[in-house]
């Protein structure tokens, strides 16, 4: 009626059986969403992870007609006490008969592997034993894989972070600059992390906002100032101590009082040691009594002063050598081993002659110095940007994992392929991803590179590289980076970030949103710009290697809410599959349509009435029209009066 007119994103509608359906690209003028049309063979689908009967999941997924299946290995509750671990609740021998299962049908596999936060950190912090516990259990996975496919390098997804915080909120302001909301931090001595966010006003500087950054550099300086300052105060304690000591002891000479002060400084040596022997001592020194009593006591304050700035000069010291080493400072190694050097010595004996301990104080009060000058040229960093510190911990799990898969099975062992989180959590980001694998493949070249007799496998630096490349990559969930847009990103900085990581994709996940929930969708019915994303990693890889890349419909969210059925009929229609190997009309998404059905997915749209008893048929037509039911209008089949 007038201009009304249902457009080609609605349904199919009736005119013409061969039009394209909604997933009609005007930009490019083309009925798929890619631009080209994709072959069905690259499809992949994710088993069902809420089952350990993974045996009928892979089965289930067979014969909906696909040729590529994930395997579901990812656990259910999470980590913790309590958590129920799919993976672990799969018999060993359910592997190897879906190995079986797979030669029968030639079908390839991959792996998705649990998901364990590689970093070693909880919610109660940092735990080391936490990142050596992820690690074991990623290497169980990988190992259980190898039995999915023992001959060839299957692909293992793990995810870069699962539960980690993230570590750089990177928003777009309403001028379209990229701004750096706020960034998380940790303190590696105890594990504890917290967020320094780009809030309120700093009037002493007259500044609009604080700069986390800058806010980070503040927060370290005090740390450390309060540090050595608490170190400067036991220490002063101490001094303070032993300068009474000396005017008791310089008393007690004037007055005749030499040989209790003798006994006094003797009876040091054992007071704690043996402090029934020293009360008796005591009793039996007769009037010099209270005055060794008192030099004895102030003796032990000072000693327990003098100890507890030690511990805390240990621990500052730690903190910088800590630094200097990850840093690659030599001058303050240095400088810091041969103060180590000269107070060692002093450790000894100060609790059995108080002139020791007067050294030892002193000794402390060097290495205050010390410290203090290395501290204002380049504090100590006692909180590490959190994205420091967990590109160096998952790093690390994520190169002991591929080295051990190497070890083990070498040529045909499984790819570790990290992939990214859902935005808002750590290492989400494209650069963050890069770092990741560029970090985790240069330890692993670094541990295969070590003699045999030192753990490692001896293999020469470009063997070693080229074996880190080919076993560590990326996973990229298209859908996940789309969450960027609740950041306020649009569609070219997808693609950017699409770009920045397209080098080490191995593998790809194919879900869809509208950029503000992980809701994970068929593709085409959200706003991932999937053409210009895989238009970019195809670029990177080149065609011949891309098209060998598995792309998994991994949506989980339409799986359950739409009668746990795998979305591959939407996905062939979305990007205009061929129905023929040929690569060839007819198209999927140009067939689904040419039985007439009324029924397109979204329910019941006519009455079930049939269209006779309205004269929708031809035969129901009247006789003057070719039809067969005469005495009926023409319009509603309704006798004529």
């Amino acid at each position: 009626m007038g201009d009304y007119s249902l457009p080609p994103t609605i349904y199919e509608g009736a005119s013409y059986t061969l039009e394209p359906k909604y997933q009609f690209d005007r930009e490019s003028n083309s009925p798929y969403l890619t631009g080209t049309s994709v072959r069905a063979g690259v499809f992949s689908a994710p088993s069902n992870p809420q089952t350990a009967n993974q045996i009928d999941a892979v089965s289930k997924k067979i014969s909906t007609g696909l040729r590529n299946i994930e395997v579901s290995g990812v656990n259910i509750g999470g980590q913790g006490e309590g958590a129920l671990g799919l993976m672990d609740n799969i018999p060993k021998q359910h592997f190897k008969e879906i190995n079986r299962l797979k030669k029968l049908a030639n079908v390839e596999l991959t792996f998705h592997g649990p998901l364990v936060e590689p970093t070693g950190m909880g919610r109660g912090g940092w735990d080391p034993q936490q990142r050596i516990q992820a690690e074991r259990e990623m290497v169980s996975a990988i190992e259980r894989a190898h039995d999915l496919d023992p001959k060839g390098n299957i692909i293992v997804t793990f995810h870069a972070s699962n539960g980690l915080p993230e570590p750089r909120t990177i928003v777009k302001d309403s001028k379209g600059n990229t701004v750096t909301e706020k960034i998380a931090v940790i303190d590696e001595s105890t594990g504890e992390f917290g967020n320094l966010p780009r809030t309120g006003v700093n009037y002493f500087e007259g500044k609009e906002l604080y700069d986390p950054e800058e806010d980070l550099k503040r927060l370290n300086q005090r740390r450390w100032s309060g540090r050595l300052n608490n170190v400067s105060i036991e220490a002063e304690r101490a001094y303070g101590v032993m300068r009474n000591i000396k005017m008791q002891a310089e008393k007690m000479k004037q007055s005749g009082e030499q040989e209790e002060l003798q006994q006094a400084l003797h009876t040091y040596n054992f007071s704690i040691k043996e402090p029934e022997k020293y009360d008796k001592y005591l009793e039996d020194m007769g009037p010099a009594k209270d005055n060794v009593k008192a030099l004895v006591t102030n003796l032990t304050y000072a000693r327990a002063n003098a100890e507890d700035a030690y511990l805390g000069l240990q621990d500052a010291f730690n903190q910088v050598m800590t630094n200097a080493k990850r840093d690659g400072n030599k001058e303050v190694e240095n400088q810091l081993a041969s103060f180590r050097e000269k107070i060692v010595p002093k450790t000894k004996d100060y609790d059995k002659d108080y002139e020791k301990l007067e050294e030892f104080v002193d000794e402390i009060s060097r290495g205050i110095r010390i410290l203090q000058s290395i501290g204002e040229k380049n504090p100590p960093k006692v909180y590490r940007p959190l994205e420091e510190f967990a590109l160096d911990k998952a790093s690390t799990t994520f190169a002991n994992v591929a080295f051990q898969g190497y070890k083990k099975f070498e040529d045909s062992a499984p790819v570790v392929s990290i992939e990214n989180p859902p935005v808002g959590m750590g290492l989400s980001k494209s650069d963050e991803l890069e770092k990741l694998v560029k970090k985790s493949r240069e330890k692993f070249v670094e541990q295969a590179a070590k003699p045999e007799s030192e753990g490692g496998l001896g293999m020469s630096t470009k063997e070693a590289e080229k074996e880190a490349n080919k076993l560590i990559g990326v996973t990229w969930d298209v859908g996940h980076i789309n969450m960027l847009r609740k950041y306020g990103f649009d569609n070219k900085d997808l693609v950017k970030q699409t770009e920045q990581v397209a080098p080490y994709i191995k593998h790809i996940h194919l879900s869809d949103n509208f950029g503000l929930e992980h809701t994970e969708l068929p593709m085409g019915m959200g706003n991932v710009p999937i053409k210009e994303e895989l238009a970019a990693i195809e670029k990177k890889l080149g065609k011949e290697y891309f098209s060998k890349v598995k792309q998994v419909i991994e949506t989980g969210g339409w799986f359950r809410n739409f009668n746990n059925v795998t979305p591959f009929a939407e996905t062939l229609e979305a990007f205009g599959s061929p129905i023929y190997g040929m690569k060839m009309a007819p198209y999927w998404n140009r067939t689904r349509g040419t039985g007439m059905g009324y029924f397109s997915g979204y329910g019941k749209m006519l009455p079930d009435v049939h269209f006779s008893t309205y004269g929708a048929g031809f035969s129901s037509l009247p006789p003057e029209l070719g039809g067969q039911m005469a005495g009926r209008s023409r319009l509603s089949g309704t006798p004529n009066e």
